[in-house]
């Protein structure tokens, strides 16, 4: 083996390196606290070759995006939990990223003269969260879609270049294919050359001026890097790994459904990294918005770039940098607080995941209509293969083949008679079942929907969602009850002379009116 080792090193060196990486001299006293670096170097590592196993599936196009996320998802071999490493890392990265920087600050690290490597550090902290803030619209689901509108409404606020920063940020009018595209080549083209550069040019700097050690000297000759701190290095990486294993072995969260425009009551949040910035903005409404969202965030970063220069204390020890200490454990204990104050200030689980009339419709007809169940089995059968990711077709084709099946089907059985409302459900189902199932309503539900669904949706509003020509119909049981609903429901003239609402006595049943005014009644 020797002689083989001996060809090889005379070929590239190789015992020179390891000597180099193995035997850098540490002061003496070094020991856990300085294992961070080593455990931001490991997660990189990590969403680096994760990132590239995700790449190798997705599609970078709206109507292919979400599909290719959830094919990793769901048929893909160890998908999940694939997907589940790259999730959680990020927010792991950014932790061991804070953690680490604490670190340097407590111990004074970025004294003379180590300066130029702080403000280097900084700038790979800014690069970690693009790749997080970047990431985050390459699912396409509602959750990336608006939470990157806001994002982009807030690059506008940006003095002088605001609309050439949206431009940039959008590529057209609105956030479509070429805003996916341009967020996904900064992701995989522009941010990894950064990071790369950055972290070596890290490296190098700490190479060149040593590690800083304890903030006191301790007595004893400086200790090579291996193999006890070393050891440390690995003991906190195998650690970070484990971590990192048991919360992608439940997998990424849910794909929420596709992403949706026209979407009225969707509510966007962010990651939870960026949840301080988001609670921050809750304080300056309108005008004032450009405060939390750049100046405030451009202080505090120019404060910690300077923050070498602006730390006067005769040395590294704590009772001599009172001030420094002191701004940075308060700047600490706001980021904490806003953070803190975003993530319990959400919105209820009722209010996110509640379907919409038109999507509880929708779901009804798939599963009790012979429209889809003569050539589907069953409405469940449906709903379980869109779930199960086999079903991808895009929007476009779904929409036709739902108004006329003979496109793909000739002489399978004549459309259905037109029914747009019925049609427009339909859609509107097969998009949301993707994320999940329908919820189960009583039968006197189910009616009031589906007569809600095809008569009223286009023109009145209710939780949230349908026209808006109408009044607003979400807490109407306030004002009116079921009887003067019904009434208004027959014949609107015979309530306000001047309605213009069309009249239903002639369209549905007393029933069924009746069951539709109770069922609006009960909406306090």
């Amino acid at each position: 083996m020797k002689p083989i080792l001996d060809w090889l090193d005379h070929r590239v060196g190789h015992r020179a390196i390891l000597f180099y990486l193995l035997e850098e001299k540490l002061p003496s006293g070094t020991g856990w606290w300085f294992t961070l670096g080593s455990v931001l170097l490991f997660t990189l590592g990590v969403q680096i070759l994760t990132g590239i196993l995700l790449a190798l599936f997705y599609a970078a196009t709206p109507d292919h995006a979400w599909d290719s996320v959830r094919y990793v998802t769901t048929q893909v071999l160890g998908g999940s939990f694939l997907r589940g490493l790259h999730h959680w890392g990020a927010s792991v990265i950014v932790v061991a990223a804070l953690v680490h920087m604490i670190r340097v600050v407590a111990f004074g690290s970025y004294r003379k003269p180590r300066e130029v490597n702080w403000v280097v550090g900084l700038l790979l902290l800014q690069v970690i969260l693009a790749f997080g803030l970047t990431g985050y619209l390459l699912p396409w689901d509602q959750r990336a879609y608006w939470a990157t509108t806001v994002t982009i409404n807030i690059a506008k606020l940006t003095p002088m270049v605001g609309d050439i920063a949206q431009s940039l940020m959008r590529g057209g009018e609105d956030i479509g294919a070429l805003t996916l595209t341009r967020w996904y080549a900064v992701h995989v083209l522009v941010l990894p050359p950064l990071l790369a550069i950055l972290t070596i040019a890290h490296l190098y700097l700490m190479r060149r001026h040593g590690i800083s050690g304890p903030i006191t000297e301790q007595k004893g000759a400086p200790k090579a890097f291996y193999p006890y701190q070393a050891a440390r290095d690995i003991t906190m990486a195998l650690l970070v790994g484990a971590l990192l294993a048991a919360l992608a072995w439940k997998g990424a969260p849910a794909l929420e459904p596709p992403a949706d425009p026209s979407s009225s009551n969707y509510i966007p949040r962010p990651e939870w990294y960026f949840l301080g910035l988001f609670q921050l903005l809750k304080y300056f409404p309108g005008k004032l918005e450009v405060i939390g969202a750049l100046v405030v965030p451009g202080v505090v970063m120019t404060l910690l770039g300077a923050l070498p220069w602006l730390d006067h204390g005769r040395t590294r020890r704590w009772r001599d940098r009172p001030v420094v200490l002191t701004a940075f454990i308060g700047g600490l204990a706001a980021l904490v607080t806003l953070t803190t104050l975003g993530a319990m200030d959400r919105p209820a689980a009722s209010e996110v995941a509640q379907w919409t009339m038109q999507e509880q419709a929708g779901a009804m007809l798939i599963s009790d209509s012979p429209r889809c169940v003569r050539c589907h089995a069953a409405g469940a059968t449906i709903a379980g293969a869109i779930q199960a990711g086999s079903i991808r077709q895009n929007d476009n084709w779904l929409a036709g083949h739902i108004a006329d099946p003979e496109v793909i089907a000739p002489g399978v059985r004549q459309p259905p008679p037109t029914n747009v409302g019925d049609n427009k459900a339909i859609l509107a189902a097969l998009a949301r079942l993707r994320s999940g199932p329908a919820p189960v309503l009583a039968a006197e539900e189910r009616q009031a929907v589906s007569l809600f669904s095809r008569n009223c949706y286009a023109c009145h509003t209710i939780a949230g969602a349908g026209g808006d020509e109408g009044p607003k119909l979400t807490t109407i049981g306030k004002k009116l009850d079921a009887a003067t609903i019904a009434a208004r429901i027959t014949n609107p003239k015979s309530v306000s002379a001047d309605a213009e609402m069309p009249a239903f006595g002639d369209k549905l049943s007393a029933a069924e009116i009746n069951a539709l005014a109770a069922w609006l009644a009960a909406h306090k």
